[in-house]
């Protein structure tokens, strides 16, 4: 499962050690056996961040390569705690709209800014679901 993880007003990014600099991505996780997709939505949100859920909802799914699953698409709502990073992670925050839209906005690599997931993937569609979002609810903000 892949979830973009909101506090009603920022995006929760995840960055694994490895990626390339200023690479982050929503969360994601694995299915534990007996487990509810909603039980395993709070449970890796708090395994990798210290993130408490609060509540989510499915959106999507996108045919995954390796190791040849399904990766089920979820927004979720949660509380505002601060992150913290367990050993799957190098680094987790909190991104403003601004942030995020920079990023969508900005595909070259310039060595400056926030990078998101390829075009092509439900990570980088679930961030665009979020920014809609956020901006259908904040109309009076000039964009």
């Amino acid at each position: 499962m892949i979830v973009a993880v909101t506090d009603g007003e920022r995006l929760l990014l995840g960055r694994q050690p490895g990626w390339a600099p200023r690479r982050y991505s929503v969360l994601a996780g694995f299915v534990e056996p007996g487990e509810t997709l909603e039980q395993t939505v709070a449970r890796e949100v708090m395994e990798e961040s210290a993130v408490r859920v609060r509540a989510c909802r499915y959106l999507a799914s996108q045919p995954w390569p390796f190791p040849g699953q399904l990766m089920l698409g979820f927004i979720a709502l949660a509380h505002p705690d601060e992150p913290q990073v367990d050993d799957e992670l190098e680094d987790a925050r909190w991104f403003s709209v601004d942030e995020v839209r920079a990023a969508t906005l900005d595909d070259v690599d310039d060595g400056v800014g926030l990078r998101l997931s390829a075009t092509i993937s439900i990570s980088r569609w679930l961030t665009n679901c979020w920014l809609r979002t956020m901006d259908a609810t904040h109309t009076d903000t000039p964009r």
